[in-house]
């Protein structure tokens, strides 16, 4: 696994390493991870190498192999037994006893919006949005700042933190209270625009960083890279409470390749970052 991020990193020119890569180029060579890593890939090019294959012997290999890996990846207890390893301890809200001079949200896919009939949609991750509005509304943070840009290449011009932003002040939040980077469509750049911002509104602040616990550990390297001091504040646990019903220690769920999928993407991007200088 090492061995092929450090293949696709030398095609980077060689003045970028230990630097900050292109934004676009850093963003193609995300998503060709993404693909290369995700068991879904695996589990069909051994399929499609038994289909080409003319011996025997190593058709029925490769098969056996493709339904191995399948249940293997497949199987929801395995995939969040291994996430349970990656997440850090979840926190509690209740938990805090100062308040933060903000607290710090990352996008992520949380937003989506129709530009036909301009409804708001919440997608993935809404825990991150609705624990910061719940600490701001109990006077645990002083203001909320949403860092994220579109992240998507289909939709460039639709900006998740200006989204959040104006759901929060539809609801009744005032927009003083609420700051926002839309430039970040990676996490090192998430790091380096908030720093920017806050550096200059709240110098030498107290800042609570909530992002999905599976994401917490390159956040949190990152935004310590700037020297931002933040405390970490995980949510969206995707490994939960161990179950040992029966069920979910045998049956296969689509639900866990979606766990490996998250799982590989934290794991490769925490990897690629401490190459390349951000963490």
């Amino acid at each position: 696994m090492i061995l092929h991020v450090s293949i696709l990193l030398c095609l980077v020119p060689v003045s970028t390493k230990n630097t900050i890569f292109d934004s676009n180029m850093f963003f193609i060579l995300s998503k060709i991870l993404a693909f290369l890593f995700s068991p879904i890939t695996w589990i069909l090019a051994l399929i499609a190498l038994s289909l080409f294959l003319r011996k025997p012997k190593l058709k029925k290999r490769f098969l056996i192999a493709a339904l191995a890996t399948g249940l293997f990846f497949t199987n929801p207890f395995i995939a969040k037994e291994f996430m349970r390893m990656w997440e850090p301890e979840p926190s509690s809200v209740y938990s805090i006893q100062k308040e933060y001079d903000a607290v710090i949200v990352l996008g992520g896919g949380i937003v989506t919006t129709d530009a036909q009939n301009q409804t708001l949609t919440f997608r993935h991750n809404p825990d991150r949005i609705m624990q910061a509005l719940w600490l701001y509304k109990n006077d645990k943070a002083a203001k909320i700042l949403i860092s994220g840009g579109s992240g998507s290449m289909q939709y460039p011009d639709m900006l998740e933190s200006v989204l959040l932003r104006d759901f929060l002040i539809d609801i009744g939040m005032p927009a003083e209270d609420i700051l926002i980077d839309s430039l970040s469509n990676n996490t090192r750049e998430n790091a380096v625009n908030t720093a920017k911002i806050l550096n200059d509104s709240i110098p030498g602040g107290e800042f609570l960083l909530i992002t999905s616990a599976s994401h917490m550990r390159r956040s949190i390297g990152c935004f310590r890279q700037v020297n931002l001091n933040v405390d970490p504040f995980p949510v969206d646990l995707t490994a939960g409470d161990r179950s040992w019903y029966w069920m979910n220690l045998l049956m296969p769920k689509t639900e866990a390749l979606d766990i490996w999928d998250e799982l590989l993407h934290e794991i490769i991007g925490y990897l690629t970052y401490r190459m390349v200088g951000y963490i």
